[in-house]
């Protein structure tokens, strides 16, 4: 689906959007990969001059804190933290990897730009609350939760990271691989809750 504006009766096209030019730079990072992610690149796509974004955005640096903050939404859309704070971070984790694996190109871009904190807290609410009923203080439920995030990032990183100065792969992945990536993160991803259930709930 085209993210091009449809010219209204006069030829001259409808006023642009922010929502418009984010969707518009994520399908271009999609297809193409970060460094075509440019303002010039963007208002090509979106059949205008480079010079009308600035209208709605102050730089590209903003452009990719908004492709982060939107990708992050993404993730937890519809999502169901479960009944207890293991869960809730698990399933948390198994959202944001999978959101990564679906859009390969954002994940150096998400692994160097944070995610707004203002716009992560109330998406992370759910994760939050099932911390809070087990009696756990928030700013230790913010390091699980970020420490599990930055864990999925890097894996991510490793699993779909292309080396400097080496071509991006064109192969599809090999089945062998995926299984291993998949038990890898599994495991990974286990023991690192466990070990913050351990400190969180001593015995």
């Amino acid at each position: 689906m085209s993210t091009k504006p449809q010219r209204g009766r006069g030829g001259r096209p409808p006023q642009l959007t922010t929502e418009q030019i984010v969707t518009a730079a994520i399908a271009l990072l999609d297809e193409e990969g970060l460094d075509a992610v440019t303002m010039r690149g963007i208002g090509a796509r979106l059949g205008v001059a480079a010079m009308s974004l600035y209208r709605h955005v102050p730089n590209r640096d903003a452009i990719l804190a908004a492709i982060v903050n939107r990708l992050f939404a993404t993730a937890l859309a519809g999502f169901d933290p479960g009944p207890t704070w293991t869960q809730a971070v698990t399933r948390f984790a198994v959202a944001y990897r999978r959101m990564l694996l679906d859009h390969p190109h954002a994940v150096p871009l998400l692994a160097t730009y944070p995610v707004d904190v203002e716009s992560a807290l109330p998406l992370l609410a759910g994760v939050l609350d099932r911390f809070t009923a087990a009696g756990i203080e928030q700013d230790e439920s913010l390091i699980t939760i970020q420490s599990v995030g930055v864990y999925v990032l890097g894996h991510a990183l490793a699993q779909v990271g292309t080396p400097p100065g080496a071509d991006a792969p064109t192969a599809p992945p090999d089945p062998a691989a995926l299984d291993f990536y998949e038990r890898w993160f599994t495991t990974g991803l286990d023991a690192i809750v466990t070990g913050f259930q351990q400190r969180l709930h001593p015995r």
